[in-house]
């Protein structure tokens, strides 16, 4: 098949580019992270998005897609995820029905059958073929990278080296047009260094209290301005402790959302205590923090 290298089509002018069409759609990225996304698109290289969980790094792949206008195409990692379920598979079942309804007519032989039920109409395309055969605008999420095993690295390299795909019984299908590829890392284990050359690389972390604040206001506008001090004030607290599981992003726009259904207009004591399910999720969690900020 034809092996010609696939184009890349810039989404994006500049880096305030990137920081307006982002904000446009709710995500408020700071410079380092639109610079990243800008490189990425203009050089057609994969960007690797590294840092604890709720920090954006998922929602960054998808405010892309919407600002773009590109499809959303996502490979959910997990232990045990194999090539079936990332690449392609056959519909086996299909496949059985095919061959025993001409089971009566052999007359074309085992060659013709084979053919016949190894061809586009028995493929199911899982999400790293979806993207690749794309014609249009994709955005390729390969999310928790860190959870698949070793194996699901190499074929992520084989797949992003060439943005190729060979399937053996219908040959090399190679992009007529490249993704915009995403892998995020909770860093729960290393990455290969060979997926890592592959890569631009942007490490994310939460965001500072001014953009935090921001991002939180522009989620839940109508949350009064000192309201929304003191919750990013507090949240900040609660990721300074030895938690299982540290307050995200998504859970102090929860909290914001949930003082305001509930009418509250300050975060004392008795809203922290009546709402701190939104945003901890352990009880050891929710009694450290009882502890630490002094609740009565």
């Amino acid at each position: 098949m034809d092996r010609a290298l696939p184009t890349s089509t810039s989404f994006f002018a500049n880096v305030d580019d990137v920081v307006d069409r982002l904000a446009a759609t709710g995500y408020l990225a700071d410079r380092g992270t639109a610079t990243a996304v800008f490189l990425a698109d203009r050089l057609g290289k994969p960007l690797l998005i590294e840092g604890p969980a709720g920090v954006g790094k998922t929602e960054l792949a998808r405010a892309v897609a919407e600002t773009t206008g590109a499809e959303l195409i996502r490979l959910q990692c997990y232990e045990g995820v194999d090539e079936a379920r990332a690449l392609y598979e056959w519909n086996h079942a299909k496949q059985i029905l095919r061959i025993q309804a001409g089971s009566n007519d052999v007359s074309d032989g085992w060659d013709a059958t084979k053919a016949d039920v190894f061809s586009e109409e028995f493929l199911l395309s899982r999400p790293l073929l979806t993207a690749i055969r794309s014609e249009d605008p994709a955005v390729l999420l390969v999310d928790e990278t860190d959870k698949a095993d070793i194996e699901i690295e190499g074929l992520l390299l084989e797949v992003l080296s060439d943005f190729a795909v060979t399937v053996p019984e219908l040959g090399t299908i190679t992009a007529k047009r490249k993704p915009f590829v995403v892998l995020t890392s909770n860093a729960t284990r290393e990455l290969s260094e060979a997926l890592k050359r592959r890569c631009l690389f942007l490490h994310l972390d939460f965001p500072d209290a001014e953009l935090e604040r921001k991002i939180l206001v522009s989620r839940v506008p109508e949350l009064p301005e000192a309201v929304a001090e003191q919750l990013v004030k507090t949240v900040r607290v609660l990721r300074g402790m030895q938690l299982k599981k540290l307050p995200s992003v998504a859970e102090t726009i929860d909290w914001g959302r949930t003082l305001l259904a509930l009418g509250l207009d300050t975060l004392d004591d008795d809203a922290v205590r009546a709402t701190m399910g939104v945003v901890l999720k352990h009880q050891s969690d929710q009694l450290r923090a009882a502890t630490e900020l002094r609740l009565n």
